[in-house]
Parts: structure tokens; C-alpha cells; sequence
């Protein structure tokens, strides 16, 4: 499932976000990734160990927490801490695959999650950079994707994915990976065209007790596939 969300951030969120990045210290990319990523990894992160990342990964999680749509599509049972990315000069990430476990940070600080659902928040108007599409590949062919400032793209992170390079200007993004409480993305594509069914009968006034047993069908099937 390839799902566009749009205004996760509000602009007062995401002018504050930039700002912090305009004076980050950044790294070098490749020190997150293993061997075969580190061959196509163009690019520059926020240290895993900086206060930053962990407020301005905060910041999103917050944002994330009143987003409605990414509840019901990720259905989440725990989020890797975000991290924070910046393309630019040509760089690029060429065709990968994201590690099926990822973790993050060292001894009590350390957390991970099975990469059920990829998720990159972008935080660059379009207009500002040249390149630098998110291009995902599946059954249906590829799907470039480049979001206005504020919005997100999630896909399964068994896709296989790559960033165009980025001629001018600079791409800022948040990246991160969630855990769902539905393994399987076909479960959870059927889950999320449920409940928005529901929620658009819900809104129509449709009748109270067809959509009580619509909900009761829900619940049960994510009783039945969940993991928890």
C-alpha cells in the first residue's frame, strides 16, 4: 500500500523544524546503513547521539499522534525514532531494500522495530530543490513521488526504493520505520478501506445499526490479525 498523507506538519511545526536544520551539524549518511547500502548512499544525516534529532523527533511524533489517517492506515505498534536526512551537490540513494529489523541508539537508549511500513515526511517545497523524487517500485511499476512541504509518503518497506540525485538546492526529509500491529499489507489495505467506509456512512447518517455491525466486523478481524 502507497499512501500519501497529506499536512502531517502545520507550518508553524514545520518553519520551526527547518530552522533547527538550517544550523544542524550534519554527518555522513553511510554511518547508518550496512555494507550494501553504504555502496549507493549519498547523503548527510542528523547524528543517531544528537539532542536535536531526539526533539525534533519528538516534534513529528507529536504531529503523528494527531494524524487520524496514519493511525488507521500503519495500524502501529512501535515507531523508530525519526531520523532526519539531507540531500544536495548530487547526492542521491541508489536502489535498496530497507533492513528488515531496524534499530536505533545503545544500551537503555536502544529500540527496534520490524520494518513493516516505510515512512519519509518531507520537509522541502518542491520548488525549492531540482531531483531528488522518492522513486518505489512494485507489482504496478515505478512510482515517483515528491510531496509538498509538510505531507508524507508510506509504503511497505519491502519495496524496493531509491532518491533521485539532487541537482539544486537542498532536500530535507524525516525518515522512519513502523512496526505494525498488521504484518501482512494486504490485511491492513483491507482494514483502512473499512474503516473509511465506515466513516464516510458515519457522516452520511447512514443507518446507526448497519454501521454498528460494519464496526463490530472491523474490530473482530483486527482481533484476529493483530499482533500485541
Amino acid at each position: 500500500m502507497l499512501l500519501h498523507i497529506p499536512q502531517v506538519l502545520a507550518g508553524d511545526e514545520l518553519a520551526l523544524i527547518r530552522q533547527a536544520l538550517d544550523s544542524a551539524d550534519w554527518t555522513d549518511g553511510r554511518e547508518t546503513v550496512g555494507v550494501q547500502g553504504a555502496q549507493v548512499k549519498r547523503n548527510q544525516q542528523l547524528p543517531d547521539a544528537s539532542p536535536l534529532k531526539a526533539e525534533l523527533g519528538q516534534a513529528v511524533l507529536a504531529a503523528l499522534e494527531r494524524n487520524p489517517l496514519f493511525f488507521a492506515a500503519a495500524l502501529p505498534l512501535q515507531i523508530l525514532p525519526p531520523r532526519f536526512n539531507r540531500y544536495s551537490g548530487g547526492g542521491e540513494y541508489g536502489f535498496h531494500v530497507d533492513g528488515a529489523v531496524m534499530i536505533s541508539g545503545a544500551g537503555a537508549q536502544r529500540s527496534q522495530v520490524r520494518s513493516d511500513l516505510s515512512c519519509t515526511l518531507f520537509l522541502c517545497a518542491p520548488e525549492e530543490y531540482d531531483g531528488g523524487e522518492l522513486v518505489i517500485s512494485d507489482t504496478y511499476g515505478e512510482h515517483e513521488v515528491k510531496l509538498p512541504a509538510g505531507d508524507m509518503i508510506l509504503y511497505p518497506s519491502s519495496s524496493l526504493h531509491r532518491v533521485t540525485p539532487v541537482t539544486r538546492g537542498a532536500r530535507l526529509a524525516s525518515f522512519f520505520w513502523v512496526q505494525s500491529m498488521v504484518r501482512d499489507d494486504s490485511r491492513r489495505r483491507l482494514l483502512l478501506e473499512m474503516d473509511t467506509a465506515i466513516e464516510a456512512l458515519r457522516s452520511k447518517g447512514a443507518d446507526a445499526a448497519a454501521v454498528l455491525q460494519l464496526t463490530g466486523v472491523y474490530h473482530n478481524l483486527l482481533r484476529q490479525w493483530a499482533e500485541v
